[in-house]
């Protein structure tokens, strides 16, 4: 049953797949396929974890405290006391093509879940199935609460019971959401309705059923809150818990979030420059014009902006932290249910963020009434890239980039049985097409070698699990960016980037791990030899891209 001790379980499993896998790579390296084979069976003998996997929308970098934020977010940051936090860990850079990669362990683009040159987006191939369809032949039950933003459905993806918020502009009246798959009614406004708390309440509605029903089942819940995604909205009384906190402006918050991150050692080296004209990355100069005087789209010298401007600015950072505040204290209802269920010691809980802090602007869905109250229903605000820049400290650059800023997450890790570090960093580089490898590591899951007739590609992801008892050697020869024309490919500590429309930059992350200095003029070898790797996975890509757009197209669904 899960949570029950047994010899061999927690630490001592952790440590022993890591010293099996040492002895073959040293010893025997020819076995080390074998080793690496039995390895999920070592896991299957001993309990099982349960999963919480966690995901955040649109969050920055140092957002939370625990990374360096002034946020209140006590219980992401007990789970960082209680286990790992990893300062290397990397997303695409956008939204659904980083849910395509978590949830599969492929690049987005293999799967046709973004854009390559002459390949569209589209639907997976048949084989690229989500995890729920791996774990559950392995005895796991699957739930989801919240955003989806992959082709399909849920329950037809293999989760056991959704509650699928497709409407992201609505926090508090959503009209487009189901359940199990099956479309609900549209949430009358002025309802009490708020959507980071239904989310919440649906996992732990979710967790109370498998208590009662399916005990002796391990779980695997995705909770992929919305928030603190734009539109910028929050319950007032979460907004007034950071009144007058942001009237300092964003280069005071940057450096103060700088200064706490040195401490804490999550980054050392030089603070990014603010890189004054980049604004947006898409303009609509009508939107920012609907939003009134106080709205800007550069991020400019706080003394420069007119009061009007810097209490409109204040006002909506405070919607933002307010949006975090409230997922993290609805995070922590969810864990309390886990130890209700007396399986808290044997839960892997991991949480990061499908992007960098997001410098859109628009207005969409029900538009913008300057009238009222900022953060509620009637308005639609969006953080801008003078808060995004300090919300995605130290890096450069946004959501929707391939710099740091952009698809850098925080990572935390924990799992009181299983890992028996303690508030410790993890340097090791990972990628979100690490965690389903992980997770079918851990579980003794695994992924089928053919599907409908079809063989299964081999995933690109690389199990985490050695780093869970200490940052272990490199796990990736490389990994590999593109999004709407931004690229990257970071090899070791070198990664050549370049944003839409520019040339390569090259930088050497263990000494400039912020990006300052582009060493492409004196290097053009080094630059030479590492776009040709990424015009070769990009080639490599695209011949696996173009066989699943050869596929027999699914029949169209209704939306919900």
């Amino acid at each position: 049953m899960p949570g029950a001790d047994s010899p061999g379980s927690g630490p001592k499993r952790v440590d022993l797949l890591r010293k099996t896998r040492n002895y073959f790579r040293v010893r025997h390296r020819p076995l080390l396929r074998l080793a690496l084979f039995i390895a999920p069976a070592l896991f299957a003998e001993a309990p099982r974890p349960n999963i919480l996997l966690i995901l955040a929308d649109d969050l920055g970098y140092s957002d939370l405290g625990c990374y360096g934020g002034e946020i209140r977010t006590p219980n992401l940051d007990r789970l960082a006391e209680k286990g790992l936090r990893f300062t290397q860990f990397y997303n695409t850079g956008r939204c659904w093509p980083t849910r395509a990669a978590l949830l599969t362990g492929y690049y987005a683009q293999q799967v046709r879940r973004d854009k390559l040159p002459g390949v569209s987006r589209g639907n997976r191939p048949d084989w690229a199935l989500l995890l729920p369809r791996m774990l559950g032949p392995a005895g796991y039950r699957c739930y989801h609460s919240g955003k989806w933003h992959i082709d399909g459905l849920p329950v037809e993806n293999g989760f056991d019971r959704s509650y699928y918020l497709k409407d992201q502009g609505r926090f508090f009246s959503p009209t487009r959401h189901s359940l199990d798959d099956k479309a609900l009614p549209p949430v009358a406004k002025n309802s009490g309705f708020y959507a980071t708390i239904a989310l919440a309440d649906h996992a732990i509605e979710c967790l109370q059923d498998h208590a009662e029903k399916h005990a002796g089942q391990p779980f695997f819940h995705y909770l992929a809150f919305t928030a603190p995604h734009f539109p910028l909205h929050a319950l007032p009384e979460d907004i007034a818990r950071y009144k007058g906190v942001y009237e300092e402006g964003w280069e005071r918050i940057r450096a103060k979030r700088w200064a706490r991150m040195q401490a804490m050692k999550i980054q050392a080296g030089t603070l990014s420059k603010v890189e004054a004209g980049l604004g947006p990355p898409y303009a609509f100069p009508d939107h920012i014009a609907q939003l009134g005087p106080g709205e800007v789209n550069r991020p400019d010298p706080w003394d420069s902006l007119t009061e009007e401007q810097q209490a409109f600015q204040a006002g909506k950072m405070a919607i933002h932290a307010a949006m975090i505040d409230r997922m993290d204290r609805e995070i922590g209802r969810v864990l309390k249910q886990v130890d209700a269920m007396g399986q808290g010691e044997n839960t892997l809980v991991l949480f990061l963020s499908d992007n960098g802090a997001s410098a859109e602007i628009m207005v969409r869905d029900d538009g913008h009434d300057p009238s009222a109250p900022m953060g509620s229903a009637a308005t639609y605000l969006c953080l801008g890239p003078g808060w995004s820049t300090a919300c995605n400290t130290p890096f450069r650059k946004h959501k929707t980039w391939t710099h740091e800023g952009g698809n850098c997450t925080p990572l935390i890790a924990c799992w009181p049985r299983g890992i028996a570090a303690r508030g410790e960093l993890r340097h090791t580089v990972g990628h979100v097409i690490d965690v389903v490898p992980t997770l079918l590591a851990l579980t003794g899951a695994a992924r089928p070698e053919r599907v409908k007739g079809q063989p299964v590609p081999a995933s690109p992801g690389r199990s985490l699990v050695q780093t869970l008892a200490g940052d272990g050697p490199i796990l990736h020869d490389d990994l590999w960016w593109y999004h709407d024309e931004h690229k990257a490919l970071r090899k070791g500590d070198w990664k050549l980037v370049s944003s839409k429309g520019e040339s390569w930059q090259l930088y050497h992350l263990g000494r400039d791990r912020t990006e300052m200095r582009n060493l492409a003029e004196s290097m053009p070898e080094k630059v030479q030899e590492l776009a040709k790797r990424w015009d070769q996975r990009a080639a490599e890509f695209k011949v696996l891209a173009l066989q699943g757009a050869a596929e027999k197209p699914r029949k169209p669904r209704k939306k919900p």
